[in-house]
């Protein structure tokens, strides 16, 4: 019986319900040994006061040692086994802009980046075009034709868009073409099995009309290709956990990643307030609710310390109106790390925070990395993460007689 069996089993039905906030890559390191990270350097006057009412602890996202992705991290968190069940980046945006794939597609994710006078990436985001900036750039791609498949161009966000590429004998096992760092070529999309080799070519193909569209943009004048992925399969919140549950979000990768498993998308918010206002307005009509901040991460892998902690402080500050709703079950977390100093995910465990009435509370007095070593949680791996929710938000059941 794996864990999904389980929950099956163990289910229960009940009033309690509970709120998901994740801090996208909260995890950090301190500047200097023996300093402090971004998390306790930033004054949470309100996630440390749930540190005393709550219990504590570190979520590994996948094993020890092992960085994430931003889909794995989540599914993790989710409940799902990130080594079971893998999802690229490609479906997951595209599912979050809406796009309906076939089982004839392969989703792709685009960055627009920034090449020098050489053909090497000088900004591997294009500077985080704006968006209406963006659209504007993916319009001018959809010009791209390639004989015998269909090609579907999307904006997402910022520097990301998507190419979903349509027709018989795709595969998606291409690497990405980001070398994920300056000063260098994009590579080569490379087939990692013959099933995947008409991708690759299509893909490479795809680059080289983009780059003599993009040739005369001032930011945006070149693209990497990153998470080729077909359509994924796996089991719904409602099926595992009987809950019927709501995704608030801003950006559409965690958008995409919800509806796959099974959440409803809520609401339309572009901030953290319109993200609270929304969870205030569905509160009635759902058990679960998985409310996502983006720009914890995104501040740490620009490097930037002081605004990665600016970022954490905007988050403690709508905490109040989160705990003013009573959910039976107030998880804090992050998907992983992204210390400010690496300026990239890291394998580091993530601070994990429970609120419940049912929680065992600990010694902790404070929200972060120290004090969450010694919280009652101890290290868990973060697919366990749901089991815990539904216990302390007493819908589950006993196993065995």
């Amino acid at each position: 019986m794996d864990i999904h069996d389980l929950m099956i089993n163990l289910q229960e039905s009940g009033e309690g319900k509970i709120v998901l906030l994740v801090s996208d890559g909260i995890g950090g390191l301190p500047l200097a040994p023996g300093g402090l990270t971004e998390l306790e350097t930033a004054k949470t006057p309100n996630l440390d006061g749930l540190a005393k009412i709550g219990v504590q602890g570190l979520s590994i996202p996948i094993k020890p040692g092992i960085t994430p992705g931003s889909g794995p991290g989540h599914l993790g968190l989710f409940g799902y086994d990130p080594l079971k069940y893998i999802i690229g980046r490609g479906a997951l945006e595209a599912a979050g802009i809406g796009f309906a794939m076939t089982e004839n597609d392969v989703a792709i994710r685009g960055n627009f980046c920034t090449i020098d006078s050489v053909g090497n990436i000088s900004d591997r985001r294009a500077g985080r075009i704006p968006s209406d900036e963006s659209a504007n750039v993916v319009a001018k791609l959809r010009a791209i034709k390639i004989s015998g498949v269909e090609l579907f161009v999307e904006p997402v966000k910022e520097h990301r868009f998507v190419l979903v590429i349509r027709g018989e004998g795709l595969g998606d096992a291409v690497a990405d073409t980001d070398p994920q760092r300056t000063g260098v070529p994009p590579l080569d999309p490379v087939w990692h099995n013959d099933n995947s080799k008409k991708t690759a070519e299509i893909a490479k193909e795809f680059f080289n009309q983009a780059k003599k569209i993009l040739a005369n943009e001032p930011k945006a004048n070149c693209l990497t290709l990153r998470g080729f992925a077909k359509k994924p399969h796996m089991p719904s919140y409602r099926e595992i956990y009987g809950l019927k549950a709501a995704c608030i979000a801003v950006y559409p990768m965690y958008k995409g990643l919800a509806s796959f498993a099974g959440m409803e998308l809520v609401g339309k918010p572009t901030t953290l307030t319109e993200e609270i206002d929304t969870l205030e307005k569905a509160w009635q009509d759902y058990d679960f609710f998985f409310v996502h901040f983006k720009y914890t991460d995104s501040r740490g892998e620009d490097g930037n310390f002081d605004e990665k902690v600016k970022m954490i402080e905007e988050l403690d500050k709508v905490v109040p109106r989160i705990s003013a709703l009573k959910p039976a079950c107030l998880i804090v977390t992050g998907d992983h790390s992204t210390p400010a100093k690496m300026a990239s995910h890291s394998f580091h465990p993530v601070p994990t925070l429970i609120v419940s009435d049912l929680a065992r509370t600990d010694a902790t007095e404070h929200y972060g990395e120290r004090d969450a070593v010694y919280g009652g949680l101890g290290h868990f791996e973060a697919m366990y993460l749901m089991p815990l929710a539904m216990a302390h938000a007493g819908r589950l059941g006993k196993f065995g007689a």
